[in-house]
């Protein structure tokens, strides 16, 4: 067998009507043949008030690297609105570029082949349902846009299919509109104030708009559907749990992304049989109360059981298997458990304890951005050359959350593990960590084929918990470093000082040495005087950077006040070489400042001293000898 084949999916809201739809037909070709599948998805749509938000969210499309993959499928009808025609052309450049096979869904785009979605089928279907069942003969159509290709098409189909039962559909029967609910308002109002003739049925060619209708019919004495039937299409889960359920039927865009599939099958994968994937229009069609039909409610129950607020379900006989909805995720406060994380190591290990939530999985990652606790973080595009796995959780419960097992990785790998050799193939959704437009990282949920579908509102919430949690965690880590931070340096202060090493002492073995240096600027105040205060703290910052440089990985540095500097550390600290340090910190100090070609020249005195073994806790003596020596060194130079 040669190696398994991975295809990159990018859309939008795959928790949405369409995003299933699509994924329906992608994944079950790809279950069929083996492929691992990525998702790249915003969680929200492209007209988000919420302006920084959306500029955060849109950066996961610059995530993906299309040339590691084998074949790419591109929901181009999600990217159709104005707002996402920069990333999108962005996004199809990039994937011109990588050479990969690739195919859109529906909407064209320049230089990549395109699968024309049809749903001819599923609009005669529900006009069959209007004249045949319920034999219905005057019948308005309410249409999209005029010289919309999908208005005019649904248009014409439903034309054709009547015109087959002989029925003729009046001009002023032919109502086009805008997709959404202003003008199935807008037509319930023509209909009641006489402008149209009351018609038996409307068909209207989105769920929207079909809502206008019935709901500004309501409100004006009109019964549906009692007075007039009322039918949609491309089901929503709106028009379903409306008060008036809307008869309606999905559109087939399911099939449209199965054949996405097989078309880039047969060059990715030339020796594989194509099993086409079989629409189940009967199963698209959604029987609501609009039509007055009898009605199941057991559909609607199928769609709205995930969101059911469930606040006590017998968790101790059944556990939480099946139980996963929202009611489980806010009343298990999860929420306030990560935004109360009091500090970043917690909030990450909280993160990792409340991931049981997104049970079925086969393992979920967090892939964080090296500095993305720093408060001068500057987003960019968000997504720097490398990435940090900081946690990672098994469907077993194992894993790792702590800095020591962090991995750091190219960003163009995405999740390395993605591209190991697994025995089955595995659906793996990339969505966006970031707070407005600062991008923290990135999550991978990684789940069995069989599941893809349980990508909901549980998931698209509890990820808005994580964002807030690590936005939270930066806010604290930001007053924390201010409270023990010398601002000017971002060196220690003395308050920092007393915390850093306190926790040093309290891990340092029995036999370890306390090491302190003392270094305080020679002639500040000259530079103050002569050449004014900015050139006294430009030399002050100099000389912080010479004793960072000066400093062992493992010591501390303190900017103690004014011009002193303490360095400390905690370890075997055996034979010292005084001179040869003092030498050295001198050697640095001039590389720090030597190239800023000043008229001054910024020199320091400095101090050693070291305790005994054992003695690391003996501060107040060892630093008080250090900075004899090095007032001894000053008086020398005077």
């Amino acid at each position: 067998m040669g190696k398994r084949k991975n295809i990159c999916l990018v859309t939008n809201m795959p928790t949405e009507f369409h995003g299933q739809h699509i994924c329906d037909g992608v994944f079950a070709q790809c279950r069929k043949y083996g492929y691992n599948v990525a998702v790249f998805a915003m969680m929200s749509e492209f007209d988000l008030f919420y302006k920084d938000l959306l500029e955060g969210e849109k950066i996961i499309y610059n995530l993906p690297d299309f040339s590691r993959f084998d074949g790419i499928v591109i929901d181009s009808v999600s990217f159709l609105a104005e707002k996402s025609r920069p990333i999108a052309e962005d996004m199809y450049a990039r994937i011109r570029e990588s050479g990969v096979p690739s195919v859109c869904i529906s909407s064209p785009v320049e230089g990549i082949p395109t699968i024309e979605n049809s749903n001819d089928e599923a609009l005669r279907t529900i006009c069959r349902h209007i004249t045949d069942v319920h034999k219905c003969r005057k019948i308005c159509i309410l249409t999209g846009p005029k010289g919309n290709p999908e208005s005019e098409n649904r248009l014409r189909i439903w034309l054709e299919e009547l015109e087959k039962c002989g029925i003729a559909v009046p001009e002023e029967y032919r109502i086009y509109g805008d997709f959404w609910y202003t003008s199935g308002e807008k037509l319930a109002e023509d209909i009641v104030n006489g402008r149209i003739e009351r018609p038996q049925a409307v068909l209207a060619a989105s769920d929207h708009m079909a809502l206008g209708v019935i709901q500004k019919l309501t409100e004006l004495g009109i019964r549906v559907p009692g007075e007039v039937i009322v039918a949609g299409f491309d089901l929503t889960d709106q028009g379903m749990l409306d008060t008036i359920p809307l008869t309606s039927i999905s559109s087939n865009f399911a099939e449209c992304a199965a054949k996405a599939v097989d078309q880039l099958t047969v060059r990715i994968d030339p020796e594989r049989e194509i099993v086409p994937f079989v629409p189940d229009y009967k199963g698209m069609l959604h029987i609501g109360k609009s039509c007055g039909c009898a009605y199941s409610v057991d559909e609607v129950m199928r769609i709205i059981q995930p969101m059911m607020y469930r606040t006590h379900p017998n968790y101790s006989r059944f556990g939480t298997e099946g139980f996963i909805d929202i009611g489980l995720l806010m009343e298990n406060y999860i929420f306030e458990g990560l935004t109360g994380s009091e500090s970043p190591e917690k909030c990450i290990e909280n993160i990792f304890g409340s991931a049981y939530l997104l049970d079925p999985y086969q393992e979920f990652a967090l892939c964080l951005r090296e500095d993305w606790l720093d408060k001068e973080m500057d987003p960019g595009n968000g997504l720097p050359k490398q990435m940090k796995m900081v946690l990672r959780r098994m469907n077993t419960g194992e894993g790792f959350y702590t800095k020591e097992n962090a991995v750091t990785f190219d960003t163009s790998l995405m999740f390395p593990p993605m591209f190991e050799e697994r025995e089955e193939p595995f659906a793996y959704y990339f969505s966006l960590v970031h707070f407005g437009k600062n991008c923290f990282g990135y999550t991978v949920l990684c789940r069995k084929m069989q599941h893809f579908r349980q990508f909901n509102l549980v998931y698209r919430t509890w990820l808005r918990f994580v964002c807030c949690a690590l936005e939270m965690s930066r806010a604290r880590n930001a007053l924390s470093e201010l409270s023990v931070r010398d601002k000017m340096t971002g060196l220690y202060n003395r308050r920092g000082m007393s915390v850093a090493l306190a926790e040093m002492q309290n891990n340092a073995g029995g036999e370890d040495r306390l090491y302190v240096s003392v270094i305080d600027m020679n002639g500040l105040k000259r530079i103050n005087d002569t050449y004014g205060h900015n050139e006294g703290d430009h030399s002050i910052i100099r000389l912080s950077e010479a004793v960072k440089a000066f400093a062992g990985s493992e010591e501390i540095c303190i900017r103690a006040g004014g011009d002193e500097f303490f360095i400390l550390g905690i370890g075997e600290y055996g034979h010292f070489d005084e001179a040869a340090a003092t030498e050295r910190f001198r050697r640095i100090l001039k590389e720090c400042t030597e190239k800023d070609h000043k008229e001054y020249t910024i020199t320091a005195s400095i101090g050693f001293a070291i305790s005994e073994k054992g003695g690391h806790r003996d501060f107040k003596t060892i630093l008080s000898r250090a900075d004899e020596q090095m007032y001894r060194m000053k008086r020398g130079r005077e």
